[in-house]
């Protein structure tokens, strides 16, 4: 998919260092965060992209070397004297199931997010996992007459943070959880009423992530469009999975010019962002879509479309 620049976009939340064990290899020092992750997808689609988060002194430069090199601007990247954000964790046979062994908060416990004036005006906001205290600060510094904001959460926001978070999301045009965290935040195991109970929270449309089954969208309009998952063969690594589908979404509809979208929009945003999450889980961090050569995603989805077409 060729990258355009018909719309600029604002990605913030998380940028990390990341520490992986599978069953079959152990990666450190990776690049890791939501905030990452979907700048680095969003960036397949449309240029350029400009991401907003904090890093410590001892973030690794190639990382943000490799994020430049693909298109995503720093300059909202804020830099501390305190250390990055960490997370180590380790994944089972069962590649759904894995343990967090450690998480240093370090430069996030005192982060109020801050918005480059020259940023500020990007026409799609994207809050990728963070507070809903910093989602709420980055709505708070968008200055766009007309925006599309979309929005990811967890259950950890849905646990401790759930007033905060009904906060948000009036404010959103595209709600982004997974199974999990839909059927806590809703209520209920029937999915379908999760998504629309969601609606009526306020978003206008809502996402349900469904891991390696694929994703439900709910649109405003009563739609419910269901896609499954590109089967994979070999699955390296799940982590950042979610944040590229975030990213991939959001990337694809700036490259469309700019909101609204249509039903048939949002439908091929889900798509595209959940084949361009197949690549994250087939090599640790962002090294897949790292090496993701030009045709290789439109190849997939043609691929897909036959894999799906009945």
């Amino acid at each position: 998919m060729t990258a355009t620049s018909f719309s600029k976009i604002i990605i913030g939340g998380t940028v990390a260092i990341d520490h992986v064990k599978t069953p079959d290899a152990e990666g450190v020092n990776l690049l890791g965060g939501s905030a990452a992750y979907a700048a680095l997808a969003a960036s397949f689609f449309s240029k350029p992209v400009d991401l907003i988060g904090i890093i410590g002194h001892d973030f690794p430069k190639e990382h943000l070397a490799m994020l430049e090199s693909h298109g995503v601007t720093l300059k909202g990247v804020e830099r501390s004297e305190n250390e990055s954000f960490t997370w180590s964790g380790e994944y089972h046979a069962n590649m759904n199931e894995r343990t967090t062994h450690r998480v240093g908060l370090n430069v996030l416990e005192s982060w109020d997010v801050k918005v480059p004036a020259e940023c500020a005006g990007a026409p799609i906001v994207v809050l990728a996992n963070m507070s809903p205290d910093n989602q709420l600060q980055m709505l708070a510094q968008s200055t766009a007459e007309k925006r599309f904001v979309v929005a990811d959460t967890m259950d950890l926001w849905i646990e401790i943070a759930n007033d905060r978070l009904h906060e948000v999301l009036p404010q959103l045009d595209l709600f982004v959880l997974n199974e999990g965290e839909a059927r806590a935040l809703a209520g209920t195991s029937n999915l379908v009423k999760a998504g629309r109970f969601l609606l009526e929270k306020g978003p206008k449309n809502v996402v349900v992530k469904l891991g390696e089954f694929g994703a439900m969208l709910f649109t405003g309009n009563g739609e419910i469009f269901r896609c499954s998952a590109y089967p994979l063969e070999t699955l390296a690594d799940p982590t950042g999975a979610g944040d590229t589908f975030l990213g991939g979404m959001a990337g694809y509809l700036a490259a469309q010019g700019d909101a609204p979208y249509s039903n048939e929009q949002l439908r091929q945003a889900v798509i595209q962002g959940s084949i361009l999450a197949s690549y994250t889980c087939e090599a640790f961090s962002t090294k897949r879509l790292e090496s993701l050569a030009a045709g290789e995603l439109d190849g997939r989805i043609a691929e897909f479309r036959k894999l799906t077409a009945w």
